[in-house]
């Protein structure tokens, strides 16, 4: 993710841990027979891993692109 800094990262993935920690305490209700849903956990979840890669790569300080590199054995 061209221009993002590590705390931009840091910042989404702490916004979606607490997004998990409010859903994970109460996902829906139901009044009178009609449910509410709050929000769907497992794009919260797909969200924290996403954010949580993009720190660790960050924090290595690697863009990420991948590097080819040939070795040619000589006698």
């Amino acid at each position: 993710m061209a221009g993002l800094t590590l705390a931009q990262c840091e910042q989404k993935l702490d916004e979606y841990l607490a997004a998990a920690e409010k859903v994970a305490a109460k996902q829906s209700y139901s009044i009178d027979g009609r449910s509410l849903t709050y929000a769907n956990i497992k794009e919260i979840q797909d969200a924290i891993e996403f954010w949580d890669k993009q720190c660790r790569r960050l924090s290595r300080g690697t863009s990420g692109n991948i590097i080819a590199r040939s070795i040619t054995a000589r006698d």
